[in-house]
Parts: structure tokens; sequence; C-alpha cells
């Protein structure tokens, strides 16, 4: 048994989905599991269908459908007719960024007197401030135009007004309850407005005001729009999916120098770009620049003209982006060690551990706090806020990053009252506030934690689209999952369950052996491939039935192709037996298998034999295994429930089948391997004598034979003298003697054992003693039987 490390929502199919899926796949001529992952996805209908996998340009929502969008124009349209100094104002991260670039290119091409400002994360903050504003003042500015920011500015808005500077506000980010006194607030989720789609990033807003200001939408601004949507991880569904689908055809095109360069320098060909690309390669290089110097250099790369000068902000980008990364897992570590005595301090005062992780350092870099949140949030599944503290004034601006369930945003607003700001959403937000408010802070989390969140909410879920079996998978069946395309949040890749794959072959890859390589399935096999997961290899049974959740891909090798699996989780359901029968060396395998239960601090319990006991407890002196990892058991022990074993070991025969099923099927719960480590073949059993079955009337003869002749004789060491003339073992003479002891042939007393003169006659077969151990030596067969045989046997009772 393996257990999964997540929950696994698997879809429910109704007929009538059935029927839906069969008659898309009909109507329009797409493979069945195409449209199975249609209408597992909510498209049913054939309209529906064609919309999401051809919809373009055409679908696209009316601009003045967006409440605000009519003055916004009107007041834009006058400043330029009147040579108003506009200032674009825009925020630091890759959504902001982007917003801003899109707006410099609008503006240019409608022949506009502006500039753009974007604040310095680290000296100014998140949003608008009005140092900002005095600049602008003094810079002759009338008009502002916020891109993604501004909702929650009513304070900076207030004094933009009464400096003589009207705002255009276009956001993304929730609505606070009192909103700024702008000229005029574009954002679809403003309870004022009736916009048919609500999920739009920041550049998506500015790109619907773009397309009202030219009339028509600018396509060819679809590629930043793509870039900030992703980067941002707005859902890629409704008109998100259509702006970045045509963003990525827009950039393989490959006509902005910037994204060229970007490209480059990340590794990848930038006419076959995918939405990871973006989310993994250009997000981050476009993110770094405001994370650790000032986001203007991002903007400057988005707006070039020239690849020369791309080229340089790029490569500037990518150096940030390293510098980046190493300050990233300093703090990792920091953050990890101070949760660590956290949840120490808890175990200490016999408390539970705390339901949300909030850690804060000194010195700890604004830029990159979010990153840290993700990091420790996908460690342990727990809401996460990281905060930076300035040493001089105390204050600290934090990031969080949260679990499905549990809505950052509303708990957030439960302590309201003490932060300066704080805004974002369900998933991720800011905060600042001043540390003497931390203790209170994380006080609130918790109650709001513990409050709206149930036991089940704590694990995370991976939620299944479609089942199949590995001899399913093509190539012509992934080539087709291409039309579901661009994957992200709300549209993510397709998430295959392949349910008891037998593994054909396991091996592990890569440095230090971390990643994992199956081959499974019956017939026509599946290779799949699993980051991170390479130390179940050792815990995986050859033959072993695996479910195995992931990503079809295409394994494209010196021009060869083949489907490949990606595996994000999976799961082996039953107790695996691990079959060494047939080892030579079976102590040595013994501390082997005890030293790797150690690493792994898998409690073991040792199944020995009489004859094995003193080699077992030799092998666990000598091993690095420490006593908590083990415990060497015997058939007849009383185990306590209270012992939580995960692996056997069965060192040495069993006394009996019997025996072994009774303990692994009864006593030892829900085990999750079984190591077989005694000689597979009878005659290897540790005696001389070559015997391999129940003895027969003759071997019973000759016995009786030799005890008349002796016609009494001590018992002690009996056994054994019988033992070397009839070439039995001494255990099968002692079954003997009870036998003729049961049928009146000999008598024992005091130790002696007295041959019967007159013995009546019986046969061997009225012997209770003789039937019990004829059918104990046929059920003990199945000790010897094939593995699969012995794994159903154990089993049997579980």
């Amino acid at each position: 048994m393996i257990p999964s490390k997540t929950r696994w929502s698997e879809p429910e199919w109704t007929e009538d989905r059935e029927q839906a899926a069969s008659s898309l796949s009909k109507l329009l001529s797409i493979p069945p599991i195409v449209a199975r992952l249609l209408v597992g996805r909510g498209i049913e209908t054939a309209d529906e269908a064609e919309a999401f996998l051809k919809g373009g340009a055409e679908l696209l929502h009316d601009p003045y459908e967006l409440h605000g969008m009519d003055a916004a124009v009107e007041r834009i349209r006058q400043a330029i007719t009147d040579g108003e100094r506009i200032r674009i104002y825009g925020d630091y991260d890759a959504d902001g960024v982007s917003s801003t670039s899109l707006m410099i290119h609008l503006l240019q091409r409608l022949g506009a007197n502006f500039d753009y400002y974007i604040p310095h994360r680290t000296r100014e903050g998140y949003g608008m401030n009005n140092g900002a504003v005095d600049l602008a003042a003094q810079a002759g500015v009338k008009l502002f135009i916020t891109v993604d920011t501004g909702i929650s500015a009513v304070d900076e808005v207030a004094y933009a007004n009464e400096l003589g500077i009207d705002v255009v506000v276009t956001d993304h980010h929730e609505p606070p309850d009192i909103l700024p006194d702008a000229y005029a607030i574009i954002n679809p989720k403003q309870e004022a407005c009736t916009y048919p789609y609500s999920s739009l990033a920041g550049v998506g807003v500015a790109f619907k005001l773009a397309t009202a200001l030219l009339g028509e939408p600018p396509i060819d601004l679809t590629d930043i729009v793509a870039l900030g949507t992703i980067a941002d991880v707005m859902p890629l569904t409704g008109e998100n999916r259509i702006l970045v689908k045509l963003g990525l055809e827009t950039m393989a095109a490959n006509t902005r120098p910037g994204f060229r360069s970007l490209a480059e320098i990340a590794g990848f060909d930038i006419h076959k770009v995918t939405s990871t690309n973006v989310a993994f390669a250009m997000a981050p290089r476009i993110n770094a620049s405001g994370r650790l110097d000032h986001a203007n250099g991002a903007v400057e790369l988005l707006t070039a003209s020239d690849r020369e000068s791309a080229d340089v902000m790029a490569a500037r980008l990518d150096t940030l982006n390293r510098e980046r990364q190493g300050i990233v897992e300093v703090i990792v570590e920091q953050a990890k060690q101070q949760w660590a005595d956290k949840c120490q301090a808890a175990a200490e005062a016999d408390l539970p551990e705390p339901s949300v992780i909030v850690v804060a350092g000194e010195g700890w870099n604004a830029g990159v706090i979010g990153i840290v949140a993700s990091k420790l949030l996908d460690k342990h599944y727990k809401p996460t806020v990281v905060l930076g503290i300035d040493p001089e004034t105390g204050m600290c601006k934090g990031s969080a990053r949260s679990i499905d369930r549990f809505d950052l945003h509303a708990a957030l607003n439960e302590c309201a009252e003490l932060f300066d700001h704080f805004g974002g959403h369900q998933a991720a937000a800011g905060m600042s506030l001043h540390r003497d408010r931390l203790e209170a802070f994380e006080a609130s989390l918790i109650q709001s934690a513990n409050a709206w969140l149930t036991s089940e909410d704590w694990i995370p879920k991976t939620a299944v689209d479609i089942c199949c079996a590995a001899s399913d998978v093509s190539l012509e069946t992934i080539d087709h999952l291409g039309l579901l395309e661009p994957f992200g949040v709300g549209n993510p890749a397709p998430r295959f369950l392949l349910a008891a794959q037998p593994v054909a072959d396991k091996r592990t890859m890569g440095k230090d052996h971390r990643h994992l390589r199956l081959t499974v399935g019956t017939g026509m096999k599946l290779e799949a491939v699993g980051f991170g997961f390479g130390e179940l290899a050792e815990r995986m049974a050859h033959g072993a039935f695996v479910d195995l959740v992931g990503e079809l891909a295409v394994n494209e090798w010196n021009g060869n192709r083949k489907p490949q699996l990606f595996i994000q989780d999976l799961r082996v359901e039953k107790v695996q037996l691990f079959d060494w029968r047939d080892e030579r060396e079976p102590y040595a395998a013994l501390r082997r298998l005890l030293e790797t239960a150690s690493r792994g601090s898998r409690r073991t319990i040792v199944l020995t034999s009489e004859d094995a006991v003193r080699e077992t407890a030799a092998a666990c002196a000598r091993t690095d295994a420490v006593s908590e990892h083990y415990y060497i058991g015997h058939y007849e022990d009383t185990l306590s429930d209270s012992l939580p074993f995960v692996e056997a070991i069965v060192y040495g025969l069993p006394p009996s089948a019997d025996a072994l099923q009774l303990m692994i099927a009864n006593k030892l719960g829900k085990l999750q391997s079984v190591h077989l480590l005694y000689a597979k073949r009878q005659n290897d059993r540790g005696d001389r004598t070559g015997k391999t079955s129940f003895p027969e009337r003759k071997d019973f003869g000759a016995a009786y034979q030799l005890l008349r002749r002796l016609g009494q004789a001590p018992e002690r060491g009996l056994n054994e003298r019988i033992a070397q003339q009839i070439g039995w073992p001494p255990s099968v003479v002692s079954m003997m003697l009870d036998v003729f002891e049961e049928l009146a042939f000999i008598a024992r007393n005091s130790g002696v054992v007295t041959v019967a003169e007159t013995p009546s006659k019986a046969d061997l077969s009225t012997s209770q003693a003789y039937n019990k151990a004829k059918r104990q030596s046929e059920n003990n067969g199945i000790l010897f039987a094939s593995t699969e045989q012995l794994y159903n046997f154990i089993t049997r009772g579980s």
C-alpha cells in the first residue's frame, strides 16, 4: 500500500452526460476523449463547444457594457484633443507592467501627450500614493489613468482631485465598500457593473478600454494581454481564453522584439510558445524587475522597438531573476525554521499546530515574499502569510497565499482595523501593518480558518478529468488534446486517472535518484515519469497494481515520438508483497531492508521464526536502524493496535501458512508492504533430509519399529535420534509421537516414552493429530507457491 498525497476528485458520469459527449463527438467530428473532456468541463452543447474550440475576436464582448466606460472614453478623448498631460499609473507586478505597456502602445497610437509612472515596490509600496500625486501635479499632469490598481485609492484620488487632476481608474481587484471619487471607474467586479465576464486581468480591463477608444479590438496587442493574464493567474475561461489564445498566436508570429529576446534568453522557441512557457519562463523574469529593482525595466522591454535594446533589457531581467532565486532560497530556509519553531512551541504547550502559517523577518525582501508564501503553501497546504519587517519603522509588508475554500480577502476583512492597507482576492492578497499588530493578525486568521474549514479541507485535492487504461493512450489522442489549449487556471491541462495498472518496470532517474520512471499496463505499455517521486521506487513491488493521476504528453527523442504520462500523484491501494525468497544472502538482505526502513522512518515489524531469532536480533543491532523504527515479533504475539506498523519483514520460514496469514491479515492492520525473506524451496528449509512433503505410512512404520526395538527410552533427545534414522526432521518425528500416543501405541510418563506391549490395531487416519498435521502440511505448500498465489492467500482475510 502506498497512499496518495492528495484527495482525488473523480468525475461523475451520468447517462445524460455520456449521451452529450457522444453527440458532441459526432456533430463536431472530434475524438470521443475530447468530447468527454468538454462535457466534463460543463460544455455540453454544440454551440458552446464551437465557441470554446474555435471562438475568436468575434466573441469578445462590447466594451461599453463595462460600467464607467462611456465617461472614461469621453474624458480621455478630451485630454488628447486638448493636449492635456496624461499619466499612466501602473503596478509593479507582471499584470501591472503588461497593463502599463499596453496603455503606452495605445496612447502612442492615439497621439496623446503622456508618460507613465510605476511606484517602487520597496520605497512606495502598492497602489497610488500622495507623493506620486504631488509629482504629477508638479509635472502638469491633468489626467491619471490607473491600470491594475486604484480601486482602493479613496484618499489618494480625493487628493488628486484637490490638485486638479482627474482620475480614470481601470482595475480588476475586489472593490472596497467605499469607492474612490474618480472621474470614471472601470472594474467588472464593481456592484454597478453588469458586464458578462468578471474575471478579466488588469491588462484585460485595459484592453477593453483600448477597444473602446480605437473602435475595434487591437488584436496586435493581445500578446501583452496574454502575458499579464497568465502571469496574474487569471482563469482561462470565457473572454480570457479568447484573449490568451489570440495573444499566443500573436506572440508566435514573432513580431514584438521584447518577446523574441525574452524567449531566447529563457531557452524556448517563440514560434511554439505555450501558456506554460509564459507562466514559468516569461512571467518570473518580468516580475523580477519590480521585485528587486524597478518595474520600469520590464516596461522598457515590452515597449522596445528594436531587438538590440530588447536584448539588453532581457539580459538584465534574466540576471535579476537569478538573483531573485538566490534571495528566495535564503528566505525560504529562514521561514521554514521559524515555522518549525512555532510548531515545536505549540507541541510543548500541548496545543495543536497553528492552522495558518504567519512568519515575518527583518530585512526580508518585500519583492519576493509572495514566492516564499507560495513555496510554504505547496509544502504544508495551509493558508500562508509572509511579511518583511522594516527594522527602523516596525512596519510590515506582507504577501499571502491561500488554499481552496479559505477566502483570504474575506479573512482580511475580519480584521481590517489592523492594517494600514490591504487588498487582494480569495487566493492571494497583500497587506501592510505594524509589527505590534502581528500577534492579533495571526490570531484572527487562525480563528477564521478554524471556523470556516473542515478536516477534509486541509487535504489538497486533485481533480481528475477522465479515467482510462494505458492501452487507451495513443499519440493521436494526445495530439487531439491540443484542441483544448491554452491551459491554465479554470482550464487546466486534462488530468487522467489510470487505475489498477500493473507495474512492468520501475527505476529511478536524475541526480540523487530523485525521480521515478515506471512502465505500466498490459499489452501496449505506457511510460510514466514522476518528478520527486523517486523514493517510492523501493516501496513499489514489481507487478503491483498502481493508480496513476497525471497529464499526457509526447516524449520526443532522436526523432522518435511516444506517449508519456507525467505523474502528479499515485497510490497503491493494497498491501504489496516483495518476494525475496530466492535471495542468496538473506541475512544481508535483512540488514539492508532494516536500514532502508530506518532511513524512511517506517515502522517495521520483523516476524521471525524460532530458529532465526538470534540472527534477527544481530541484524537489528548491526544496522543504523533505531528501535523506534522496528520491532521483533513472533507469530504468537499479542500486538497492540497502537503500534503503527506499515511494513512487515518475514524472516525465516513461518511455523505455518495459517500463522502467517493470521498475523498479516488480522493482527497488523493496514500494512503497506510485506517482504518475504525465506528459502523458496521446501528442501531448503534448513534440514538435510531432502524430504519435501508429508510422511507416508511407511515412514510412520519405520519410526514405530525403532521405538519397539528400544522398548523404553528417555524422551529427551529421542526425536533427534529417530530423525537421524528415518530421514525426517525432529519436528516431524515429534508429530509422529503425538499420533502414536493418541492411538495408544506408546505412553509418555515422567519424561520416559514406553511402547505398548499389545497395542490395539488402529488406522492412522483415525488420529486427530495425524489429520491436523496432514492438513497443515498441505496448507503450508502455499508458502512455496508463486508470488501471486501467496499474495492472494496472505491478503484473503484483510
